[in-house]
Parts: structure tokens; C-alpha cells; sequence
């Protein structure tokens, strides 16, 4: 099963660790770090199409995606009720 993230980007659900709302984190703060390690190593993807709202942290690194949290949720729920 595939999630889809925006733009034209898709990730296999089996890749996915975590699913991040962006909105919700302090700045500074664990999440930033992380962010700033993943940009240093080029592992950090910008889907097209707006401001991220969310981060999709993947076994290869990450993934912004303009696309709530709460709807890739709900979307990877659907995937696997499918599958």
C-alpha cells in the first residue's frame, strides 16, 4: 500500500515511522533538531504545493508535505482497510 503526500510523491506505508503535525510542535524543540540533521544530510524531501503542515518520517528520512497530519492519518487508515 502507498501513501500519497502531495504533489506528485508518493511512500509505502512500510517505510512509514511516524506521521508529524508540524502546527503542533515547538520551534527550537526536538522536532527541529531532527529537521536540521535531515537538511544536513539531504535527506529532507519539500513536496510541492504550500506551506508544510506536516513532516512523514520514513526509514530514508523525511518528507514535508503541505497535507495535514489528520488527513495522511486517515489516508494510511484507508490504504490498509483496503489492502
Amino acid at each position: 500500500m502507498y501513501l500519497h503526500v502531495g504533489a506528485d510523491v508518493v511512500v509505502a506505508l512500510r517505510q512509514v515511522i511516524a506521521i508529524v503535525n508540524l502546527r503542533t510542535v515547538r520551534k527550537g524543540g526536538p522536532t527541529q533538531e531532527l529537521l536540521d540533521k535531515l537538511r544536513r544530510e539531504n535527506r529532507l524531501i519539500q513536496v510541492e504545493g504550500g506551506e508544510a503542515r506536516s513532516l512523514v518520517l520514513t526509514d530514508a528520512g523525511g518528507i514535508l508535505s503541505p497535507i495535514s497530519a489528520t488527513t495522511l492519518k486517515r489516508r494510511s487508515e484507508s490504504a490498509v482497510l483496503l489492502g
